[in-house]
């Protein structure tokens, strides 16, 4: 499903002018979707922002962005492949070269490849689900740590997913799965250290058209049918009937990187319009 492509150009309808006002907030997966509306939020609440993608179009995205900030701060892309722990590290070090410190991370890569019963998966697509849904988070938060214990202060919010239970995605289901577990535990090691680990679980999300392939769009007429399973249980699933917007995620993502949530860590949040998951 997806929404109007300029979505991305409107302004939130809800904004806490100044949250982020001094903060120094790394944010991955910026090129689209969940991410790209994190960040718009962020530089317009005043955040010095560093974002981070694969695709050589968040040059491009920085500057849309530095053209919303309030302050005219400017926005710091990073093209990185963070399937890797090199590419995290490069990622985290840019943020501190460029603005001294890391005060947030915001966790956004990873989304479903392909859709399908698991035993039609190959080996291979299992761990390129894995890769990309489960290792962009554990590597960038291990990049980061360091430097948030140093400082006895930070904030990362992990991106999951109510599809821990769902059909056609089982990888998908255990590498968020796995980012469940990466927050709860990573919580009670940070919070001695004053960094904080939240995660919120989207449901079905409305967005633009993918402006980078995730590489496994469905072809067949099978394909396509495996996917509209996705759908349908999705629908069904959410109490209140339909998918969220961008702006609906974007929204409990920052107030968990606010001081707003000062008090909250190791916690999952649903925001799936009553879908549990």
């Amino acid at each position: 499903m997806s929404a109007p492509v300029g979505e991305h150009d409107a302004v939130p309808p809800v904004l806490s002018p100044g949250r982020f006002a001094g903060r120094s907030v790394l944010i991955t997966g910026a090129v689209q979707g969940i991410g790209r509306a994190v960040a718009d939020r962020v530089v317009r609440e005043g955040g010095a922002v560093t974002v981070v993608d694969r695709a050589d179009l968040i040059a491009s995205v920085a500057d849309e962005l530095t053209a919303v900030s309030p302050e005219s701060i400017r926005v710091t892309p990073v093209e990185a492949d963070l399937e890797t722990f090199g590419g995290a590290r490069a990622a985290a070090d840019a943020a501190l070269t460029a603005h001294g410190r890391i005060d947030v991370l915001i966790n956004n890569v990873g989304g479903t490849i392909w859709a399908r019963p698991y035993h039609e998966y190959s080996a291979d697509q299992i761990e390129a689900e894995v890769r990309r849904s489960l290792f962009p988070t554990l590597w960038m938060c291990r990049a980061v740590l360091p430097a948030m214990v140093d400082r006895g202060a930070g904030t990362i919010v992990n991106v999951s997913s109510v599809a821990t239970r769902g059909v056609n995605r089982v990888p998908y289901a255990a590498s968020k799965g796995g980012v469940n577990g990466l927050t709860s535990a990573l919580a009670l090691e940070a919070a001695p250290h004053g960094v904080r680990v939240v995660a919120t679980a989207p449901g079905g999300t409305l967005a633009p058209q993918r402006r980078v392939s995730r590489g496994g769009d469905a072809r067949t007429e099978q394909e396509k049918t495996w996917y509209s399973q996705i759908v349908d249980q999705t629908v069904e699933s959410t109490a209140l009937g339909r998918y969220g917007t961008l702006h609906e995620q974007a929204s409990p993502i920052c107030f968990l990187a606010s001081d707003e949530a000062s008090y909250i860590t190791g916690s999952v949040l649903p925001v799936a319009g009553g879908d549990q998951g």
